[in-house]
C-alpha cells in the first residue's frame, strides 16, 4: 500500500524516479512561510465556521508555528518522497500534532493551496520590485538634476543626430522605469485576490468564509469563480510580462554604459566596484555587471515564453503541468530584482566626462536642422531648407569643417537671407539648451521634467 497522504486508493509505492520527477519540494520550498500563513488563516475560518473544534485549531496553529521555527533554524528535513512543500509541511504537522493534523485539510486542496501561496509569494515580489524601481529612478532623477545641462549628442541609428542635455537622456529612462512601476501596479490589481476555498475546482459543501480568509491573508477580495481560480496562471504571465519589459530598459541603458564607456567614446567611466579585470590584460577595466544585466534579459524573456508554452493549451481545471510555472517564475524574479539591486549604485558612483560629450556633441553636423529651422524662421520651406542645408553640409564636409566654423560669406552662398545670428542657432550648446518645447531637451523642459519626476516620486 502507498505511504503517501493521498495513497489511499494505491496498491504500489510510487517508483522512485517516479518520485524524483514528480517532485517540486526542491525549489517550491521557498513557499514555505506562504504556506503556513495561508493554512494558519485556513485553520481559524474552520474553527470559526464551527468544522473544526477551536482547541483542534490551536493545537494545529501551535504545530504550524512549530515548523515554521525549524525551518527558519535550518532543522527542517526536506525529502524528495514527500513531492512539495505542501505535503513537506503536512507530513511534519501530523508527526507534530497526530492525527488532529489531518483536519488541516478539511475544505481545501493542494489546487487552491498552491494558488494562494503563489499569489502572496507574487505579491510580495512586486512590492519588491517597486521598491528598487523607485530607488533606480531617484538615482536617475539625481543624476540628471545634477547633470542637468551637460551636452552630449543625441544619436539615431547610433549615428550623431542632434545634441541634446545629458539630463534629459537620463530622463528618458526615467519614464521607461516609470511605466514599468505602472505595469507591475497595476498588473498587482489583479494579482491580489485570494483563490482559497475554491478547493479542487468545484467549492464545497462546508460553509466556509471565504472573506474571512481573504482579509486575514491580506487580499482585496476573493476570486469569483473556482474552476478558473484553481487554473487561472494570467499573474504569473504578466508579472513576467512586465518583468520582460523592465528588463529590456535594463539592458538598453546597460548596452549604452558599455559603449559610452568605451575608449572610442569615453563619455563616461563606471566605478572600480562595478567593473571586472581582465585574466591576461592588465589594462583592462571591463563593465562585467553591465554586460551580466544586459545578458540577464534572455533568461527573462525565455521565462515568459516557459510559461506561456506550458499554459498554451491546458484543460480546465488543474493539470500537472502547471507544477512548471514556479521555476521560470522564481528565475526571472530573482534576476530582475538582482538587476535592478545593482542598478541604482552602479549609475548613481558613474563619473561623466563632459568634455568629451561636448566634443562629440559637435561632431557628424548635429546642428544641421537647427540651420534649417533657421531658414525656415526666415521664410523659406523647410523642404527647401532641407535641401539647402544638405548642399551647406556636403560643402562643410569636403572643407573639412563643421557648420560653426564656415565663414558668414561661405554660408550666404547657399542662401542670401542668412545673416550673422545664424551662428546662435547652430551653436552645439544653444542648439541643446533652447529646445524647450514641452518635452524637449532644452533646459527649462528639462527642469518641467524633473519637477514633474520629483512629484511623482512623492505620490508613490
Amino acid at each position: 500500500m502507498s505511504k503517501k497522504l493521498w495513497g489511499g486508493r494505491f496498491e504500489l509505492p510510487t517508483d522512485k524516479f517516479v518520485d524524483e520527477f514528480n517532485a517540486s519540494i526542491h525549489f517550491d520550498k521557498r513557499l514555505y512561510r506562504y504556506d503556513i500563513k495561508g493554512s494558519l488563516a485556513h485553520v481559524e475560518m474552520l474553527a470559526k465556521q464551527g468544522i473544526i473544534h477551536p482547541n483542534e485549531a490551536e493545537i494545529i496553529k501551535s504545530g504550524l508555528l512549530q515548523i515554521l521555527d525549524e525551518i527558519e533554524e535550518g532543522k527542517f528535513e526536506f525529502k524528495t518522497e514527500q513531492e512539495d512543500i505542501h505535503m513537506a509541511i503536512e507530513s511534519r504537522l501530523k508527526e507534530i500534532v497526530g492525527d488532529v493534523g489531518g483536519k488541516l485539510h478539511t475544505a481545501r486542496s493542494r489546487n487552491d493551496q498552491v494558488a494562494v501561496d503563489f499569489r502572496m509569494y507574487m505579491k510580495d515580489m512586486v512590492d519588491e520590485i517597486r521598491k528598487y524601481l523607485k530607488e533606480l529612478m531617484e538615482t536617475i532623477l539625481k543624476k540628471a538634476e545634477e547633470n542637468m545641462d551637460v551636452v552630449m549628442p543625441g544619436f539615431t541609428h547610433l549615428q550623431t543626430a542632434q545634441p541634446i542635455l545629458f539630463g534629459h537622456y537620463m530622463m528618458a529612462y526615467f519614464q521607461m522605469f516609470k511605466r514599468d512601476y505602472e505595469r507591475f501596479s497595476d498588473a498587482y490589481r489583479r494579482l491580489d485576490e485570494n483563490p482559497l476555498g475554491s478547493c479542487a475546482l468545484a467549492g464545497t459543501t462546508f460553509p466556509i468564509d471565504r472573506f474571512f480568509t481573504t482579509e486575514l491573508l491580506g487580499f482585496k477580495k476573493p476570486t469569483e469563480n473556482s474552476l478558473d481560480s484553481v487554473s487561472d496562471r494570467d499573474f504569473a504571465l504578466e508579472i513576467l510580462s512586465a518583468a520582460s519589459i523592465c528588463q529590456m530598459h535594463l539592458s538598453r541603458i546597460s548596452e549604452e554604459l558599455i559603449i559610452y564607456m568605451t575608449s572610442e567614446f569615453n563619455f563616461i567611466e563606471l566605478s572600480d566596484d562595478y567593473c571586472t579585470g581582465s585574466s591576461i590584460m592588465p589594462q583592462k577595466k571591463n563593465p562585467d555587471v553591465a554586460e551580466l544585466i544586459r545578458g540577464k534579459t534572455g533568461n527573462i524573456y525565455g521565462s515568459m515564453i516557459s510559461l506561456f508554452t506550458t499554459m498554451k493549451a491546458l484543460p480546465l481545471a488543474y493539470n500537472k503541468d502547471m507544477q512548471e510555472d514556479k521555476q521560470p517564475v522564481f528565475r526571472a524574479i530573482d534576476d530582475l530584482i538582482g538587476s535592478l539591486k545593482i542598478m541604482s549604485p552602479m549609475i548613481n558612483k558613474m563619473k561623466l566626462n563632459k568634455e568629451n560629450m561636448l566634443k562629440a556633441a559637435s561632431k557628424g553636423y548635429s546642428t544641421a536642422t537647427e540651420l534649417a529651422d533657421y531658414l525656415v524662421r526666415k521664410g523659406i520651406p523647410f523642404r527647401d531648407a532641407h535641401f539647402i542645408v544638405g548642399q551647406t553640409v556636403k560643402y562643410a564636409i569636403e572643407k573639412n569643417k563643421k557648420l560653426d566654423e564656415l565663414t558668414i560669406e561661405e554660408l550666404k552662398g547657399f542662401c542670401d537671407k542668412i545673416e550673422n545670428d545664424v551662428y546662435d542657432f547652430i551653436n552645439v550648446e544653444n542648439a541643446a539648451k533652447n529646445k524647450n518645447s514641452y518635452g524637449g531637451t532644452g533646459i527649462e523642459s528639462v527642469k518641467v521634467q524633473i519637477e514633474n519626476a520629483k512629484k511623482y516620486l512623492n505620490n508613490l
